[in-house]
């Protein structure tokens, strides 16, 4: 039951309600495609450069089409766009440790401290908070979008 400030259970539900399910899960294709991308295609090195230009492309999405939550639809697009990333790369493990083989091994130790994880869990274990940490930063550029774009007025 809510309280009398009216902060409460029935609050944070409405406020789920009013986010943009339809377009969080429209903008996360751009993570399936990247996901499936660096599998195959998208050298490691060109991978940031792509992500920004996605980031940047969602944050004004975002911004025009929401006048509220903006920060939040970017937190769940970024909590979804991990999702299909990281079942992208444990489908094509393999395929995907070829293709990025190179970046791992320099980023492994060399001093002969050993790896306890197996990469497979290392995907499962980072591929979340990689996802948050990106969806707070789309969150913020979506806010900042919206001091410059204005969603489309509806008329009642």
């Amino acid at each position: 039951m809510p309280s009398r400030s009216g902060v409460g259970h029935i609050g944070d539900v409405r406020e789920a309600r009013s986010m943009n399910w339809r377009l969080i899960f429209g903008l996360s294709l751009f993570g399936l495609a990247m996901g499936i991308g660096t599998v195959f295609v998208i050298p490691w090195n060109v991978e940031p450069f792509c992500w920004l230009v996605i980031f940047l492309i969602c944050a004004y999405l975002i911004a025009r089409s929401q006048a509220s939550n903006r920060f939040l639809t970017g937190v769940a697009l970024g909590i979804l766009n991990s999702i299909w990333i990281t079942a992208s790369h444990l489908i094509f493990f393999d395929r995907y440790m070829r293709h990025v083989g190179s970046a791992v091994n320099s980023a492994l130790p060399t001093n002969g401290t050993v790896i306890v994880a197996p990469p497979i869990v290392g995907l499962l274990l980072v591929g979340p908070l990689i996802g948050l940490i990106s969806g707070a930063v789309i969150g913020l550029l979506a806010l900042a979008a919206g001091r410059f774009v204005r969603p489309p007025s509806s008329v009642a």
